[in-house]
């Protein structure tokens, strides 16, 4: 199997990383480039260990926060919405009302829990099943990459 090196990831992505290794510290599975809805990506969405969903949209440059504007439509995905960004971000930039995660390849930390917005539950049951088919295709084409 192929390794990935860090200079084929983009800085997204690398930040995407230490993300999903410090959300695994708090006992959440996350996937990345996750599509909740046909049109919507996501950066990082991340289940944990009560079923709660939460999404973190990485953030590497003032130029990239600012050509995201749809951002306020993953709100209705997920029971949690962070920012990841670098010790370099201009945080000032981000909404208030919305979590904070400083991150770098490596690892994370969470410096603001973003506020709790409880899905309803068929849109939790429905995500939750999304999500298990995506990891489980994901792994197939791991261990079977003709497939």
């Amino acid at each position: 199997m192929e390794k990935i090196s860090d200079q084929t990831l983009l800085p997204g992505q690398l930040l995407a990383r230490g993300v999903c290794r410090h959300l695994r510290s708090h006992d959440f599975d996350s996937i990345v480039e996750f599509t909740p809805e046909r049109g919507r990506r996501v950066d990082v969405m991340a289940l944990g260990p009560k079923g709660e969903i939460w999404v973190v949209e990485c953030k590497s440059s003032r130029a990239d926060f600012m050509s995201d504007g749809k951002w306020q439509g993953y709100l209705q995905w997920c029971d949690r919405y962070f920012w990841a960004v670098d010790s370099d971000f201009p945080i000032g930039l981000l909404p208030d009302g919305t979590g904070l995660i400083m991150a770098d390849s490596y690892s994370a930390e969470i410096i603001r829990m973003g506020p709790e917005t409880r899905l309803a539950a068929a849109r939790r049951a429905a995500l939750t099943r999304r999500f298990a088919r995506h990891a489980a295709r994901r792994l197939q084409s791991v261990l079977d990459p003709r497939l």
